[in-house]
């Protein structure tokens, strides 16, 4: 399919990583629905974009189930198919002691980063299994932390494992839909988030250090080129980090 036809929804898109992606999208000829829980932001990546009449903000909370089905709604409402979703909305929790963690910011970061991802993932299913022709791209936001956890990020990290189970399951479960799901692994892209990476993170071994970053818009690029393939090939898993950073091997 020409891209210039495609549409796609960004979860996430008006900051951050999702606003990148969203950005790229629309450069590149693509229809993007914007959803986050914020009009503002969403409103203001489309005027940015240079492309507001190929965008449709449409804010969304992904832990509601009747939301993520009405984003679904709103976007085959105006551009008639969903071919590709960036699932990408996420938080995490502040960086606390395992012990001292209050059960409501677990089930915080619970309720974004695994059940809404899979509410999204969910509602794609439906969508695209029944339009003509059939099958998507689906693109979830892992984060290096679905293989590799910080200190003091249980949350987080057991949302990011949860997520990689999830791409595995719908990539095998997509596969009668021609729907490919893949996962794409993020290690320190700039964006307001990471900002502690440039003054200081800790370490395992108990240290700070600063950590370099990469322009977050490469992830947009990494994001393009998965969804440039045919549906017959999938990247089931991606990874795009700032070359430097202390991830592999012991720093």
């Amino acid at each position: 399919m020409d891209k210039h036809s495609k549409t796609a929804i960004v979860t996430g898109a008006g900051t951050g990583i999702g606003r990148a992606v969203a950005l790229a999208l629309l450069a590149d000829g693509y229809r993007v629905a914007l959803a986050g829980r914020r009009a503002e932001p969403l409103q203001a990546v489309a005027a940015e974009s240079g492309a507001a009449e190929r965008a449709l903000a449409v804010p969304t909370d992904v832990t509601d189930p009747a939301a993520v089905k009405a984003l679904f709604d709103a976007t085959l409402a105006a551009f008639g198919r969903v071919d590709l979703l960036f699932n990408n909305a996420g938080t995490s929790a502040p960086g606390v002691l395992l012990e001292d963690m209050a059960l409501e910011q677990w089930h915080s970061v619970v309720n974004v980063n695994f059940t809404g991802m899979f509410l999204c993932i969910q509602q794609a299913f439906r969508v695209m299994k029944a339009q003509s022709p059939q099958g998507g791209r689906i693109i979830n936001n892992g984060s290096i932390s679905s293989s590799t956890p910080r200190p003091n990020s249980i949350a987080y990290t057991a949302t990011k494992h949860g997520v990689r189970g999830m791409t595995k399951a719908a990539a095998l479960d997509g596969r009668k839909y021609d729907i490919a799901v893949g996962q794409i692994d993020i290690g320190n892209a700039a964006t307001n988030m990471t900002k502690r990476m440039t003054t200081g993170i800790l370490q395992a071994h108990g240290e700070m250090v600063v950590e370099p970053v990469m322009d977050v818009a490469i992830v947009g690029k990494s994001v393009l080129y998965m969804d440039s393939l045919p549906l017959e090939a999938n990247v089931l898993f991606h990874t795009v980090m700032a070359t430097k950073m202390p991830f592999v091997g012991r720093g």
